[in-house]
């Protein structure tokens, strides 16, 4: 679909309509990205610079682990779209017979799996992308440390928001074992990386007040 090879501004033009996609799986995949592109950004501002010297192959290797998890996310902008589609013709489908509503329950099933997987996805990827980002901030330029707490509420905004895209489509699971094993991947991110995201924030705060 290319939602991220168009303009910001039509892409945000598209997430404001009817239309059901993009949604907010792929607007969490892309706050995610944002965020990783700013643990990037103060990557880029510390290589070379004589102060940082000492970890400057840390951070070389934060910014391929960085730029990997970036493209990832933007991928997922797309697959979000991608995989609601079914699960939106699933909605429509006939239940006036037992032998509709058998086949209706069928295809739902297999939707609602496609739909939670994509977004449990972002999730995986928004909790790289705060390991990162808590890093950079550790060990990245104090001149652009601000970014690094930026990046980290953004991640977690992201982590966040892709939570909900898998939570209610868990809630119209028939399966209710399934249901639990995907919440509870879903409720375990959340749990650790919501908390390092905050770790972060705090710290950058901290460094930034006066």
């Amino acid at each position: 679909m290319g939602y991220c090879k168009k303009s910001c501004e039509d892409f945000l033009t598209e997430l404001a309509g009817k239309a059901p996609v993009p949604g907010g799986g792929g607007a969490s995949a892309l706050v995610g990205a944002v965020g990783m592109a700013l643990g990037s950004m103060v990557g880029s501002l510390t290589l070379g610079k004589k102060k940082y010297q000492d970890v400057e192959e840390d951070i070389r290797i934060l910014m391929d682990r960085a730029e990997k998890i970036r493209l990832c996310l933007i991928e997922l902008v797309d697959e979000d779209a991608v995989a609601f589609e079914p699960l939106s013709k699933a909605y429509g489908l006939p239940k006036n017979t037992p032998e509709e509503i058998e086949e209706r329950d069928k295809i739902m099933a297999e939707a609602l799996l496609i739909a939670s997987n994509v977004p449990l996805a972002i999730m995986e990827k928004c909790c790289e992308a705060i390991e990162v980002i808590s890093e950079f901030a550790d060990k990245g330029s104090r001149l652009a440390i601000s970014d690094a707490g930026v990046a980290a509420a953004c991640a977690k905004a992201a982590l966040c928001g892709a939570s909900f895209n898998v939570y209610i489509n868990t809630a119209s699971m028939k399966d209710e074992k399934l249901a639990n094993e995907l919440n509870d991947k879903a409720d375990s991110m959340l749990a650790k990386y919501c908390a390092l995201a905050d770790e972060t924030y705090d710290k950058v705060m901290k460094l930034i007040r006066k």
